[in-house]
């Protein structure tokens, strides 16, 4: 169902703070040359959680509009804090024609497992869409744990999980006791993820060099071991450089010294650190691709 590589998109700015329709879709283009799998539109790195109802509606729809050109699945990020508002925003992407859903664990209430189950079973049994768990705990200060996924796996609809608590244990347990898809939440530990049985990845790398992403993911598949080792090696430095400041901060920064966007974030989030900025210039440069000279 969501084998492969699908790139957390970024939700792109003008500088007056509306969407850019006309950049979004000439992202969307630039991945579907390189061949993705899919893309995750209002997820975390589409600053999702800042964007008005009609907002998170109409980026579906853009995403759905494009695909259906291209040819490539999506999934919207429609998870919040409020069970209801979940609801809502899950059932609107349906109707947008979304092939997916991508549903965080609910932030700053801090539920506990049993509140995490009944979450998520009230959505699956809301919507007919099939829904991908979002395990991210740094972001959320709750973690989905592995006994309750294998409960939320045997609802219909629920078909895979994103899981990015760093936590490989975890990662074996629910592939060992369930038959969830298992997707990678951190472009460093896809590899990591495949060997324990994970079947693709949720790449915010792969905003910048998706071709990369899914030479790994082609690699480790045809049992070319060291071919995808060799490259997830050399891409570690910009893995890691996603988070010298908050996703997705970092990788619109990239984003603008590559000359594909203006960089924009809204608030709370802010523009980069002058510092950062160069670290991440550095490594572009390193990387061959054009960074700015006159940092």
């Amino acid at each position: 169902m969501f084998e492969g590589i699908y790139v957390a998109s970024i939700t792109p700015f003008t500088s007056e703070g509306k969407i850019d329709y006309e950049i979004y879709r000439e992202h969307l283009e630039f991945l579907m040359d390189h061949e993705v799998h899919g893309i995750v539109v209002c997820g975390t790195t589409g600053e999702g959680a800042v964007l008005s109802i009609d907002e998170h509606r109409r980026m579906i729809e853009k995403s759905v509009e494009v695909s259906g050109e291209l040819g490539f699945k999506i999934v919207a990020g429609t998870g919040t804090n409020d069970t209801a508002r979940t609801i809502e925003l899950t059932k609107q992407a349906k109707e947008a024609g979304a092939d997916g859903a991508l549903i965080v664990t609910p932030y700053y209430n801090k539920p506990t497992q049993e509140g995490l189950y009944q979450h998520y079973k009230a959505i699956a049994n809301a919507v007919d869409i099939k829904i991908i768990l979002y395990n991210v705990p740094s972001r959320t200060s709750v973690n989905l744990n592995s006994h309750t996924v294998k409960r939320l796996a045997e609802i219909e609809n629920i078909v895979a999980i994103k899981e990015a608590s760093g936590n490989l244990d975890q990662v074996t347990e629910i592939a060992r006791s369930t038959n969830l898809e298992i997707l990678s939440g951190d472009d460093a530990l896809s590899l990591s993820m495949y060997a324990l049985g994970g079947v693709g990845v949720v790449s915010v790398v792969g905003n910048i060099v998706p071709g990369d992403i899914l030479e790994i993911y082609n690699a480790w598949n045809a049992g070319e071991f060291q071919k995808a080792l060799k490259i997830s090696n050399k891409l570690y430095p910009l893995s890691k450089a996603m988070f010298v400041e908050t996703n997705p901060v970092p990788v619109k920064t990239m984003l603008m010294l590559l000359g594909r966007y203006n960089g924009s974030v809204r608030l709370p989030l802010v523009p980069i650190k002058p510092e950062n900025k160069e670290i991440l210039n550095q490594i572009l440069i390193s990387f061959g691709m054009a960074g700015d000279s006159e940092i």
